[in-house]
């Protein structure tokens, strides 16, 4: 297919194309998604992937298809089922990391085992040999002195229990235990896997070992699949998967673009408050920059000091977000990231050794963002120092030898230690902080600021404004398989900013009922039962466990409390078991459940017309309660949705509370005209709002239709509905196209506009005119 027969990406819809359900599952749904208008499918990783995984992220071998997911014939169906529906398709690549988990699954890793750094395959991989005596150290062994006694040898393999290793030629005679002394390997306790591992990792997880794609070999090797798809006409865009753990991003992305000159091509690249992503040769980011902001608007930022206060009740302390971030910072860079430390520490001989580590560590966590890049790196350096200093005044003289090395591009410290920030930042605000600061946990989501209460009218529209000048083509979500809750969640939490004394007098009631050790994570826990509810049982106990080994608090992955857990589920069960505090729960989700529709919908019309190309992760486009991964990977019913929009688009016009289908409805109506008419989606201008409640509406022109959503709806209420609001048309004779009315005057007011849905999107024209 030639460039110019290939479908523009215009909207994505996200499919966790997984073993359960493949490609060919995958492309039946294919007149569905067309059906509800999206131009784009959006998949999860397609390469080969380790055994069992279910999200594709741990890729063993780059040349093929996942056979579990159908292979390249499955494959190829779904691209012609596409193509015969006019849709393009978008992929997952990940550049970053490959899975390790089952040596055997990945033959590079296999022989790199096989025959260490005479290996072929080395220098694929990021390893520190010299740290450990040319061996690679693998944590799999149990917390025993004596574990290596359980080492077997057979069919020429050394195994630990489940575990498969392959033996070098020539070292295969004596003990199991002799056998293993002689390999180029090491096994070690898993417990000293994060301060001894000896290969660069994903965050901390020793089974996603660092590929080194800086390596134009490596890069062509790993990429030629996926380049060959591209080449073939087969896929329009690229999504890159954590770019801030390569060693030289820029330089890899400028590759992948001369490789693949005409694809749309967008980055996970996770923005903090205010950030701007660097001039790379891409289409824009995955939209986590967007999320906050679209969000935000819904959250009412003058209930900031009641929930500052409410916090400070519940957990007998004031904690400010600066200073739980630089703790947890910390604790990654000298924990879990404990051997990557070491490493960067090694190249900085003229310093003490642990004086090293803890500049470097400090640094890390006083890093105002996951990396720098040329030429704001230089200020975000310069911050980090200063704020280090500030707090250990003792490591003057370490920070500034370090900070000398860290400011010269080509030293190997300068281009090993931003893979470190990132994953600092990551590891201790987004998997740890998110999970400890429990104030107001809808604000709590990737590439948000918790400390930024909610989001003004005018900021958005300004932050709009400008994504549509520098980034048009940057997509924009409110869920992925990475969001912390689902979107939907997020938008009935943001209730409770409108009622926050109600809150707080029903969750202390709640909490002095059924005290947990731990108060701040209780307060999560009640938000998000009250957000998600109804959920089923079993998953709000498997959120709750996965939470709060994350927060690492009263308990944690690698030290389980069982008098903690144990009330903890306890309480779960409790909400679920007594029959008054359920009815409470209950009652009260009931409460905030129609203002959180009203936020649900209007946040979504936004993120679909705002600039940018709107994905949509599936499933959401009817209510959707998931919770953090894998509650957010669960099995999407569309059949069902299938249902509602055949009767969607046989007139039916559905009340807000109907399963969802006013969502449906706002979805497929605003991706369909986003399909049909490209050309009313090229500008972002507010659009004037005048009258007694005009700070409860956000509206604005996205270059032919506007855009009109409801904020703060319980305020509203309270004042007394619209009044005399009325916001002015560009144009006379639009048309909603969610209710299909038609407005001749250019002063429409609100109380007619938004009579059946808190949200409306107007087109120009009539009825039968503005759907042709």
């Amino acid at each position: 297919m030639s460039v110019a027969d290939r479908p523009r990406v215009g909207t994505t819809y996200r499919v966790q194309i997984r073993p359960d359900f493949d490609l060919d599952a995958t492309a039946d749904l294919v007149d569905y998604l067309a059906d509800l208008g999206v131009t784009h499918l959006y998949s999860a990783p397609l390469l080969t992937a380790a055994p069992g995984s279910e999200h594709g992220y741990d890729v063993v071998d780059h040349r093929s298809a996942d056979p579990r997911l159908g292979g390249e014939p499955a494959r190829l169906r779904l691209v012609r089922a596409l193509r015969a529906a006019g849709l393009g398709l978008v992929v997952d690549i990940v550049p970053n990391h490959a899975g390790v988990a089952q040596p055997a699954a990945n033959p590079p890793w296999w022989d790199v085992l096989l025959r260490g750094r005479d290996s072929a395959y080395a220098g694929w991989f990021d390893i520190d040999w010299e740290r450990g005596a040319g061996r690679l150290r693998l944590p799999v062994l149990a917390d025993d002195p004596d574990a290596l006694d359980d080492l077997t040898v057979v069919d020429g393999e050394l195994r630990y229990h489940e575990h498969r290793f392959p033996i070098a030629d020539g070292t295969g005679e004596g003990t199991p235990r002799q056998v293993h002394d002689r390999q180029h390997y090491e096994l070690i306790s898993w417990r000293r896997g994060d301060a001894e591992v000896t290969h660069r990792r994903f965050f901390a997880v020793t089974d996603l070992a660092g590929l080194r794609v800086e390596d134009p070999a490596v890069f062509d090797a790993t990429h030629a699949e996926v380049l060959r798809w591209v080449a073939a006409g087969e896929v329009d865009g690229i999504r890159v998967d954590h770019p801030d753990g390569l060693r030289d991003p820029a330089g890899y992305l400028a590759r992948l673009r001369a490789a693949a000159p005409d694809a749309w091509l967008v980055v996970e690249k996770i923005l903090e408050y205010g950030e701007e992503l660097p001039d790379w040769p891409v289409d824009g980011t995955t939209g986590y920059d967007a999320l906050p902001e679209v969000c935000g608007i819904f959250v009412d930022t003058g209930a900031e000091g009641h929930f500052t206060a409410l916090d400070a009740r519940l957990t007998g302390e004031h904690t400010s977000w600066q200073s739980l971030t630089h703790r947890t910072k910390w604790e990654a860079a000298t924990r879990l990231l404990a051997a990557e430390l070491t490493r960067l520490a090694a190249l900085v001989p003229e310093v003490d050794a642990e004086a090293a580590r803890a500049a470097l560590a400090e640094l890390a966590a006083c890093f105002p963002v996951y990396r720098g890049y040329p030429p704001e790196g230089a200020r975000h350096l310069a911050s980090a120092r200063s704020e280090a200093g500030r707090r250990r005044p003792e490591l003057a003289g370490a920070l500034d030898a370090v900070t000398r090395r860290l400011r010269d591009p080509d030293d190997e410290l300068a281009m090993r230690f931003p893979q470190l920030t990132g994953a600092v930042m990551a590891k201790g605000v987004e998997d740890t902080a998110y999970y400890r600061w429990s104030r107001f946990v809808a604000l709590n989501e990737v590439g948000g600021s918790p400390a930024h209460f909610g989001t003004t009218p005018g900021h958005f529209h300004r932050f709009a404004a400008a994504r549509q000048a520098r980034w048009p083509a940057a997509m924009t979500t409110l869920s992925t398989h990475d969001t912390k809750r689902g979107e939907d969640v997020r938008a009935r939490l943001a209730v409770l900013a409108e009622l926050p004394g109600r809150w707080a007098d029903q969750v202390g009631a709640w909490t002095d009922r059924a005290p947990l050790p731990d108060p701040a994570f209780a307060h999560l826990l009640w938000q998000t039962a009250v957000g998600a509810w109804p959920i089923e049982r079993d998953r709000l106990h498997a959120y709750a466990e996965k939470a709060a080994r994350e927060a690492s608090v009263a308990t944690s992955w690698a030290e389980p409390d069982t008098g903690f857990e144990e009330a903890m589920h306890a309480l779960v069960d409790l909400m679920y078991d007594d029959p008054a505090l359920h009815a409470e729960v209950t009652a009260f989700a009931a409460e905030i459940t129609p203002a959180g529709w009203s936020n649900a919908l209007g946040q979504k019309l936004v993120q679909l017309a705002m600039p940018g190309v709107p994905d949509t992760y599936q499933g959401t486009e009817l209510w959707e309660n998931s919770l953090v991964d894998p509650d957010n990977r669960r099995p999407v019913d569309f059949a069902v949705r299938r249902e509602l929009l055949a009767r969607l688009d046989a007139g039916w016009v559905p009340a807000v509370d109907a399963d969802g289908a006013a969502k449906l409805l706002v979805v497929s109506r605003t991706l369909r005209l986003r399909r049909d008419h490209p050309e009313l989606f090229t500008d972002h201008r507010p659009v004037p709002v005048r009258g007694s409640a005009a700070a409860h509406a956000v509206a604005f022109d996205t270059g032919g239709a506007v855009a009109v959503a409801t904020r703060l709806p319980l305020g509203l209420a309270r004042a007394g509905g619209w009044g005399d609001t009325f916001l002015t048309c560009p144009v006379h004779k639009m048309t909603d196209l969610f209710t299909g009315r038609v407005y001749s005057d250019p002063q429409v007011r609100l109380s007619d506009l938004l009579a059946t849905f808190p949200v409306a999107l107007l087109v120009p024209g009539r009825s039968e005119e503005a759907t042709a």
